[in-house]
């Protein structure tokens, strides 16, 4: 008989990576179980490099879903017959709809709205690594082993779309920069601080031209990206443009740079999951919470906590001193 396991995950790209460890050692431990995750539409693409799960359930955990939506999502969740639920949603919509479902084993955090309706309430320890708060769900589990490095599945037909991408732009055979801007929409409605300057990005590129004309800069162009792009290229406009169209591809690009650079973002935790060595730039957040702890992955804060006041001078100073 299959093993059946549900987790919860509400947030984005970046959150859904962030809990992949917490996949990889349910399947670990259960290697004949069946794990489907529950996941917001925008973030459903994560998993095309998972290694660990075998379908998504989509919902909105953040929209205003009707008393409909929530019994189409009891109604999926009911009829697949799960013996375990792990959830990250800890408010009392949740929680309820947790013991509606009738599964045996449900676990989250204490001290949250839903915790009344939990099997199992795992402490929830806020001042650690993302990856490695979500991964004591599994003490609820007697599952005790150590948080295990992020890590990805990236499907052939990615790897090879990014070699056929690096030769069309002239750096399979080099080292090279790889810039993710985050000109995110959805950080600009919500009012997140997390986009930096064009300016100050000019700045950074422009240096780097001067001090290694030879070493090619790729600048990831997302959907969002354009006017970004645009701006870099009046000023620099030897810079050289991927737009890769989907998680898998943007994981194969970033795991044959020399360097990554990027703000707070998916894409930051793509590169520490494929090991290239990254600086990423944050203003409010912090960065141990967000980055493990390793010389491979700096976090550069504004002293501020706003990202316009991240000079580039110094984050060149951590680029050229690595």
């Amino acid at each position: 008989m299959i093993m059946r396991i549900v987790a919860l995950v509400p947030g984005g790209i970046g959150d859904q990576i962030l809990f992949f460890p917490t996949l990889d050692d349910l399947k670990r431990s259960y290697p004949n179980a069946q794990i489907d995750v529950v996941v917001e539409p925008r973030a459903k693409d994560a998993y095309r490099v998972s290694q660990s799960v075998h379908s998504t359930i989509l919902f909105d955990f953040k929209g205003r879903n009707s008393l409909a939506d929530l019994g189409n999502l009891l109604g999926s969740v009911r009829e697949r017959e799960y013996d375990i639920v792990l959830s990250l949603g800890q408010s009392w919509t949740v929680g309820a709809l947790l013991w509606l479902t009738g599964i045996p084993n449900r676990i989250g955090y204490a001290g949250s709205a839903s915790e009344r309706f939990l099997t199992s309430a795992v402490p929830l320890k806020q001042n650690q690594y993302a990856a490695q708060m979500y991964h004591d769900l599994l003490q609820g589990l007697d599952i005790n082993t150590p948080c295990p490095e992020l890590a990805l599945s990236v499907p052939t037909k990615d790897l090879e779309w990014a070699e056929g991408e690096r030769k069309r732009l002239g750096v399979q055979n080099s080292g090279y920069v790889l810039i993710h801007g985050g000109s995110s929409q959805l950080a600009k409605t919500k009012g997140i601080d997390k986009i930096y300057p064009v300016k100050s990005w000019q700045g950074i590129i422009q240096d780097f031209e001067y001090r290694q004309p030879e070493l090619p800069i790729v600048v990831v162009k997302g959907p969002e990206d354009a006017e970004f792009v645009e701006a870099l290229l009046e000023t620099s406009p030897k810079l050289k443009v991927t737009a890769p169209a989907d998680v898998g591809k943007l994981a194969a690009m970033i795991a044959a740079a020399s360097l990554m650079l990027c703000t707070d973002s998916a894409p930051m935790h793509l590169a520490v999951a494929v090991r290239t060595y990254t600086l990423a730039l944050f203003g409010p957040t912090d960065p141990k919470k967000l980055l493990p702890d390793s010389s491979r992955f700096v976090g550069i804060k504004s002293l501020t906590g706003k990202m316009a006041d991240l000079s580039p001078q110094m984050v060149l100073e951590k680029v050229w001193s690595s």
